[in-house]
């Protein structure tokens, strides 16, 4: 495989207008000295996710952005997977949200088709594509493993993290302190991956 591109910039597009995971990524992305720039705040719109993969879905929308701002842009794509679900809601989280994104609800409906079910288990993905107008992807990948508790604890996060235990761990995402989640994320594995890659930083694992 050749040697990933090195990003060379002060500053990367976040295309996404979710501000829970722009303000993850700005914090994952503050080490580097590298400044977020939000697609809300250049006005760019959020491509359709018509991707097989959470993969798919993030390259789609870092070349979509990389291509209206002229400069690279990064796209996050991620979601919960449920054993007994067969690992939905998978690429579909947001989707079960709703347009509103009322991830309460989509909390409760896990938990409603899960039923009586022994088995909690479940883990999140992260797909994350740096993507440059020109339109060379670099694509990486993390995950976190854990099990689903209700009812749901703690504020703090976003999406369905108040009903996420991961492994080893006595805090759901949604009770843990920002910097003890960006050690054990999904979306940290994934930055870790990136940063090594195309930053110039040390990390086990490989691209996707």
């Amino acid at each position: 495989m050749p040697p990933a591109r090195r990003f060379a910039d002060a500053t990367l597009v976040i295309a996404s207008h979710n501000r829970g995971k722009v303000r993850e990524i700005a914090d994952l992305l503050r080490p580097c000295g590298i400044e977020a720039m939000p697609a809300g705040a250049l006005g760019l719109a959020e491509p359709e996710e018509t991707g097989a993969s959470f993969v798919d879905n993030a390259e789609l929308k870092a070349r979509a952005a990389a291509r209206a701002a002229g400069r690279p842009a990064l796209a996050d794509d991620s979601g919960l997977a449920v054993d007994a679900l067969d690992g939905a809601p998978g690429i579909h989280s947001a989707r079960w949200a709703g347009p509103n994104g009322d991830f309460a609800a989509a909390m409760r409906r896990v938990e409603r088709e899960i039923g009586g079910g022994a088995d909690r288990r479940a883990h999140f993905v992260c797909a994350l594509a740096l993507c440059w107008p020109d339109g060379h992807c670099e694509t990486f990948v993390g995950r976190v493993d854990g099990t689903l508790v209700w009812p749901p604890r703690g504020k703090k996060g976003f999406g369905y993290d108040p009903v996420f235990l991961p492994d080893g761990g006595s805090e759901t995402f949604g009770e843990m302190a920002p910097g003890a989640k960006h050690a054990v994320s999904h979306r940290a594995d994934a930055f870790r991956r990136l940063t090594a890659a195309c930053f110039g930083r040390p990390v086990s694992g490989d691209r996707a």
